[in-house]
């Protein structure tokens, strides 16, 4: 079995694995994307929909997923393992969507947030006393660029005249251009443009709104600040890996190589995308499976209530500005431009925000213009 097979037959079942491990990663109060107050997190509703989740996706998943890796060992075809893929991605939304809309209605028809006092709490901290960076983890990221560059122009003489620019699923070259600047400096670009991307996303979500939990200020405070700190790192990792298999890539095209061998030159970001998976289900959302311990949780339940009353509190019911399902984040009142997703781990932008729409239009256009590039 080739790399590039067996990368093209792993697809479908880890993005199987990524689905099923998902509902244990969410928050316990954001079931399927549906927001709950804490008392409700043990409603049978909530068990119901995640063991079925699990068995959709389990079983109709796991045929789609066994069918699909049969069909690409046989043909040897990415199209396939795509379309397999996005199978399995289509299995496991249709079952998210029918828990979001079984828990929802349960929540609208129990009124599961009458008597509940909602909050929303700020962590005014991340102004004054903000998260520091962890820039040191950027080097990897910062430096491959600028030696691939200039290893680019001390061979650039005795590169043969014309390159490859792509390559088919088997490593075979399946497109050459003739040697310019654009075309021997692509893979420079590619790692300028992943390197900036991760950085920008990654620096942002230390401005990101974080999502607190009123009855439990100080300790969800602790582990937002934990998870941007670990997240941040990993992504910075995960970036210098991408920028690895760039620079090993561009080695071979520059020698004039019309295959590749694809599992080596992918391993360094295979390693760095198992280690951001393992970080992100170490984590949770949020950092909703860290383990901190304030002062806080030693704290009676009575003192977690609003002064002077003793009502509980609980995180505001915000579902109406989340769309397709809870998807989808549309507030145009919210100045945030990342926020928390609702299921899965890591940020999803704000699609009420302007920033949204020049960020998509910066994509398209990189996607638009490195072929131009590299002809």
């Amino acid at each position: 079995m080739t790399g590039a097979l067996l990368i093209q037959a792993g697809l479908p079942p880890l993005l199987l694995l990524l689905l099923w491990l998902t509902p244990a990663l969410t928050a316990p109060t954001l079931p399927f994307g549906v927001r709950i107050p804490a008392e409700r997190t043990r409603e049978p509703v909530v068990a119901e929909q995640r063991r079925a989740y699990r068995r959709l996706v389990g079983v109709l998943g796991g045929v789609v997923t066994v069918a699909g890796v049969a069909v690409v060992l046989a043909t040897a075809s990415a199209a396939v393992s795509l379309l397999a893929a996005l199978a399995v991605g289509a299995v496991g939304l249709a079952g998210y969507l029918r828990a979001h809309r079984a828990i929802s209605a349960a929540k609208r028809h129990g009124d599961w947030y009458r008597g509940l006092r909602q909050v929303v709490v700020a962590d005014t901290g991340l102004r004054t006393d903000p998260t520091r960076f962890p820039w040191p983890w950027a080097a990897p990221a910062l430096l491959l660029p600028l030696g691939t560059a200039v290893a680019g122009v001390v061979r650039y003489p005795s590169m043969p005249d014309r390159l490859a620019t792509h390559f088919g699923a088997s490593g075979t070259v399946d497109h050459l251009a003739a040697k310019s600047v654009g075309s021997a400096f692509a893979p420079v670009l590619a790692q300028l443009v992943t390197t900036a991307v991760i950085l920008l996303v990654s620096r942002l979500a230390f401005r990101a709104r974080p999502d607190l939990d009123p009855a439990r200020v100080r300790t969800t405070v602790l582990q937002h600040r934990r998870y941007l700190v670990l997240m941040a790192r990993t992504l910075l990792l995960l970036a210098g890996c991408v920028d690895l298999t760039a620079l090993l890539a561009a080695w071979r095209i520059w020698d004039g190589a019309r295959t590749l061998t694809p599992l080596p030159l992918l391993a360094p970001t295979l390693l760095g995308l198992a280690v951001t998976i393992g970080t992100a289900v170490r984590c949770g959302q949020n950092g909703s499976r860290l383990r901190v311990v304030s002062q806080e949780e030693r704290a009676p339940q009575d003192e977690r209530a609003l002064p002077g009353t003793g009502e509980p509190l609980t995180r505001q019911d915000d579902d109406r500005h989340w769309r397709l399902g809870g998807l989808a984040y549309v507030n145009r009142r919210d100045p945030a431009f990342l926020v928390p997703k609702r299921f899965g781990v890591g940020w999803t932008v704000n699609y009420g925000s302007p920033y949204t729409l020049l960020l998509l239009a910066v994509l398209v256009g990189f996607a638009v213009a490195m072929p131009l590039l590299t002809r």
